[in-house]
């Protein structure tokens, strides 16, 4: 007797997919719907004999794998906007979704992780905060059993895609705002994490706009930690002519020690969070819609689930001065 999984193999979509053929979803495509209509038909395929676990609240799960900053209450926000971002979306799209911590398959090997994923009826994964430490999610994604979304992570492959902001340009166009309003060619680039997808790219612009424009380039890991990127200052600021900070919770830091050091350098952050209204001096900063980020992620999800190839999703951004008059409800 044929299953519902055979009916999706033949048809070339998710089992997810099949479900919502079943249970006549409107978010389903003529195309796909005749497709699993005719393997359903060549199968001899009985609907009543899905399980129940395999209903339409049941198949075609979608896990959010956060990863979450637990060394400071700051940048909670960005989590939450993902979470908030990929619901929505998931509701709208009429997937069921789980969120799953890094610290709930810590030290599990890749196949641990597949059938702790598998006995929740997980189809797809929208990774948030990998890095290039994490080499079982990278097996994970190499393996292709999941449909994967990658947030900030260049991971493409047949069942993959990736979505992100283009980091290399973002840093660059902030940095060179920043150059160009203020006199100096002295940089002082704090970096965020060194195993970061997003610290390598935003590197590069850097680098880039430093060849052009002939600049002294000293860079530093801030780690993205507001307490270094305020150490790193009181140790280099006074010869540097501006600071760069690849995340707004740095150029805070940065700030703050610049203050304390009775001295002024222009600074300039990345993100776009909340808290940059509330520093008390206008800074540039990249604004990242994090929201908008994760409601494409799940969009990109529900296309994979129904039998889309992998990409690479590149989104807008924005560069702005943040203020407390437009951060306040």
């Amino acid at each position: 007797m044929a299953s519902i999984r055979d009916v999706a193999r033949k048809a070339g979509v998710a089992i997810s997919t099949v479900s919502k053929v079943l249970n006549h979803y409107p978010n389903v495509s003529e195309e796909t719907r005749i497709k699993v209509n005719e393997a359903i038909r060549e199968l001899k395929f009985t609907p009543n004999t899905i399980a129940s676990a395999l209903s339409s609240k049941q198949a075609g799960r979608v896990a959010l794998l956060v990863n979450l900053n637990t060394q400071t209450q700051a940048i909670d926000e960005i989590d939450m906007q993902y979470l908030s971002g990929a619901i929505n979306k998931a509701q709208e799209k009429g997937l069921d979704v789980i969120t799953v911590f890094f610290s709930m398959i810590k030290d599990r090997s890749v196949a641990e992780i597949e059938n702790y994923l598998r006995a929740q009826a997980i189809e797809g994964i929208i990774i948030y905060g990998m890095s290039r430490e994490d080499k079982v999610l990278h097996k994970l994604i190499e393996g292709q059993r999941f449909k994967i979304v990658a947030v900030d992570a260049p991971f493409v492959n047949q069942s993959t895609s990736s979505v992100a902001i283009d980091h290399e340009k973002a840093q660059y166009d902030v940095a060179r705002k920043t150059l160009h309003e203020n006199q100096g060619n002295r940089i002082l680039y704090i970096a965020g994490k060194k195993n970061g997808f997003v610290t390598t790219q935003r590197l590069e612009g850097m680098k880039r706009l430093a060849a052009q424009e002939g600049l002294s380039l000293f860079v530093r890991q801030g780690d993205f930690s507001e307490k270094k990127a305020r150490q790193l200052t009181f140790q280099y600021a006074r010869n540097r002519d501006i600071i760069v900070c690849a995340s707004d919770l740095m150029a805070i830091g940065a700030m703050r020690a610049l203050q304390e050091m009775d001295i002024f350098r222009p600074v300039c952050g990345f993100d776009g969070i909340t808290l940059m209204g509330y520093a008390g001096k206008q800074m540039n900063t990249v604004k990242q819609d994090f929201y908008r980020v994760s409601s494409e992620a799940m969009e990109e999800m529900g296309r994979l689930l129904e039998g889309g190839e992998g990409r690479a999703v590149v989104l807008d951004f924005s560069i702005v001065r943040m203020q407390y008059l437009d951060i306040i409800c």
